[in-house]
């Protein structure tokens, strides 16, 4: 070495990712009250004034978190749905992928914000509007596939209901077991 202080010791902020990534982990293992902008700066090993290098306060973080759910969750949901399938079995096969690969959907992100919303009527009303845009989603995919409009809507509800209540039930299975009931649906 050549005795130059590297960039993390010579006042390396992190990114914004980094904040993300950290506020994120807090989120799924305590809940939204822990993330604040001091217990994600000891994490990272950061000062607080780094922090705000990226954001300006604890509430741009957190709606930054939010446009990364629904990014995830939802982006890839309904890219999912309108992914080529020759049949509607091809596309709840293609649909699935986002309850068995967690790139795809984060359940335990989903589960995260919901108990959220619970408590914060602005975040309860947007989980209302991507709820509706999922299942819209489905619903669009069922009717490419020639179900009449009220029958698709039906199915969709009934599609994405089952995997939120996997979800908000917090049902832990082999993924064998899920894998074996996929055709029946």
């Amino acid at each position: 070495m050549d005795g130059k202080p590297t960039e993390r010791q010579s006042g390396w902020r992190g990114s914004e990712d980094l904040w993300i990534d950290a506020a994120y982990t807090l989120l799924i293992e305590a809940g939204v009250d822990a993330v604040k902008v001091k217990p994600l700066a000891e994490r990272l090993g950061m000062s607080r004034t780094s922090f705000y290098g990226h954001f300006d306060s604890r509430e741009q973080l957190l709606s930054a978190l939010i446009e990364k759910w629904k990014q995830k969750n939802t982006g890839n949901l309904v890219a999912r749905t309108e992914a080529y399938a020759e049949s509607i079995a091809e596309a709840m096969y293609n649909l699935f992928d986002c309850w068995l690969d967690p790139d795809l959907f984060d359940a335990k992100f989903d589960f995260a914000i919901r108990t959220w919303a619970l408590a914060d009527a602005d975040l309860k009303t947007a989980l209302e509007e991507v709820d509706q845009i999922r299942i819209d989603a489905i619903a669009a995919m069922f009717e490419r596939f020639g179900f009449e409009e009220e029958m698709a809507r039906v199915r969709a509800y009934s599609v994405y209901y089952t995997q939120i209540g996997y979800i908000s039930m917090m049902v832990s299975e082999p993924v064998s077991v899920r894998i074996r009931r996929m055709p029946m649906y």
